[in-house]
């Protein structure tokens, strides 16, 4: 059970970090060392493949503070494990704020409801930097599916308890399904895949009857015809797909499902450097450069500040830790 409760060490770094205080053109910090911040290349590692939306971000943001911080910006893919492979490296390198974990949903926030026993705790272990971007999900069905609407599914569902099935790329995934599960009163059945990129294809070929899937891994699939969507998670439609319903005018007011990518580093790494991070981080997401990229995005670019992403990373792991115990579901 993960403690909600910050400790000073922890409100310190959460004070030092947030874009209250940030100005950009901030003058380099000295780290534990006197030296100035940064004085060498720093590493953003990331838990996913190369060509992952996590990685993809990382790209982004590491070239541009790159050329903010003078210094080299590296991106270490570290896949494989549920994003612990990735969570290790991080937490094995020095906490001096050349370290960078690019996390997402899955390794700070699903995993804490999904693990009996989480060999980190996403919130005592690392100090929040900023949440960078967030993209909905689309709900979608093979192209031949009978089912051309959210409620089609809903009714085919509820007259048949647990004979639909769903992929599930990831954990996360399986609780965003079991989470419409719950709004739409209904009993699916989470067929595994390797990733979300097997999920997709399953649908696709219609051995699943349906899946949740992260919005920009799927919109050119649509646009040619290999998938059909029945919502799209979303308040607001897209212009990438504006033929395609939000979840309310589907039917499922409230259903929000989100993927997103979040920075951090160990709680012990000197605030001045964290301070660093967080002005170097802003700086970036404010460049036109970042901006356009994600423009032309189903991704929204969101820069919170570390406090509104601690509270965000609360939210989402009490939501998740819920929904795990009142559907049942089998932990890790």
């Amino acid at each position: 059970m993960i403690d909600r409760r910050l400790n000073r060490r922890q409100i310190s770094v959460l004070a030092l970090s947030g874009i209250g205080s940030l100005g950009l053109g901030l003058p380099a910090v000295g780290n534990a060392q006197g030296d100035a911040y940064p004085s060498r290349s720093i590493k953003f590692v990331v838990p996913f493949p190369p060509g992952s939306g996590t990685d993809t971000t990382a790209r982004m943001f590491a070239r541009k503070i790159g050329e903010l911080a003078g210094q080299p910006v590296t991106v270490e893919n570290k896949p494989g494990g549920n994003g612990f492979i990735g969570v290790q490296a991080v937490m094995n390198a020095p906490a001096d704020g050349y370290t960078v974990f690019l996390g997402s949903n899955s390794t700070l926030s699903t995993n804490a409801a999904t693990f009996k026993k989480l060999p980190y705790d996403p919130i005592a272990d690392f100090a929040p930097i900023t949440l960078l971007s967030r993209g909905p999900c689309l709900i979608v069905v093979p192209s031949n599916s009978p089912y051309r609407t959210l409620n089609d599914l809903i009714v085919a569902a509820r007259k048949r308890p647990g004979a639909l099935n769903y992929a599930s790329g990831s954990v996360s995934y399986t609780l965003y399904t079991e989470w419409l599960n719950e709004l739409a009163k209904i009993k699916t059945t989470a067929i595994n895949t390797k990733g979300a990129g097997e999920a997709i294809n399953v649908t696709m070929a219609g051995t699943v009857d349906f899946s949740v899937v992260d919005a920009s891994g799927a919109v050119e699939l649509l646009k040619g015809g290999r998938l059909h969507a029945l919502a799209y998670t979303a308040p607001e439609r897209t212009p990438l797909l504006p033929d395609v319903p939000t979840s309310a005018e589907a039917g499922m007011p409230g259903y929000l499902a989100y993927n997103w990518v979040a920075a951090a580093v160990p709680t012990k790494t000197p605030p001045g450097a964290v301070k660093r991070l967080a002005a170097l981080f802003e700086q970036a997401g404010a460049s036109a450069e970042i901006k356009d990229y994600y423009s032309r995005q189903s991704t929204t670019l969101l820069m919170t500040g570390a406090t509104e992403m601690r509270k965000y990373q609360i939210d989402e792991i009490a939501r998740w830790k819920r929904l795990a115990a009142t559907t049942g579901l089998e932990l890790l």
